[in-house]
């Protein structure tokens, strides 16, 4: 898994599941703890999920988790980029109801 912290977004790459789900954790809450981050804090923090292969439901559950987490400190967390599959298991796992997806632009 690679993670890139590119100002209120961070950029995940790789597989997301139960083995990178610490990795990615700690990603996360750092990120929420940032420098840039609490200098906007009306800015909403995006996981960026466009070049991540594989998620599984451990990995959407720490999302979940860090998004509940962040909504209680009062920021906003949203998931960018998340294909068909990742926002089908949102919805089979009842997941879908503690994360906020971006939405995705309609093509013209």
């Amino acid at each position: 898994m690679d993670i890139k912290n590119e100002g209120p977004t961070l950029v995940l790459v790789g597989d997301f599941d139960a083995r990178t789900s610490g990795e990615v954790r700690s990603a996360i809450y750092d990120h929420l703890h940032c420098d840039y981050v609490s200098k906007h804090p009306e800015q909403a923090v995006a996981i960026d999920l466009t070049e991540v292969d594989h998620v599984d439901l451990v990995a959407l559950r720490v999302i979940a988790v860090a998004s509940r987490t962040a909504a209680r400190s009062g920021r906003r967390m949203v998931l960018r980029g998340a294909c068909p599959s990742v926002r089908r298991m949102l919805h089979l796992s009842h997941l879908i109801r503690a994360v906020e997806l971006e939405n995705e632009p309609q093509p013209a």
